[in-house]
């Protein structure tokens, strides 16, 4: 059986980290990147199941990587859960 892929997108060390370990942990297929401009060619490799996607990132936002990826039939059908400590 396959694992589920997902990818994280994520500009903080420590908050990759815990989610890393933790998906890691219940046996899914982690990978990551704490860059937009390198996630995004990352989900395009990956083909991810989901993708969990930081709003403020270094390269390319968050906002801007999910229309990216929305608009490209390869990858629109991925899941992306927006994942921010942003409080507005």
């Amino acid at each position: 059986m396959r694992k589920t892929k997902i990818v994280v997108v994520e500009d903080e060390a420590d908050i990759l980290e815990v989610i890393d370990y933790n998906l890691s942990k219940e046996a899914f297929d982690v990978s990551s990147s704490s860059d937009g401009l390198e996630g995004l060619a990352l989900i395009r490799k990956e083909i991810p199941d989901l993708v969990l996607l930081d709003l403020m990132l270094p390269g390319m936002d968050g906002i801007e990587i999910c229309r990216t990826l929305k608009t490209d039939s390869a990858t629109r059908s991925i899941f992306i859960i927006m994942v921010t400590a942003k409080g507005e």
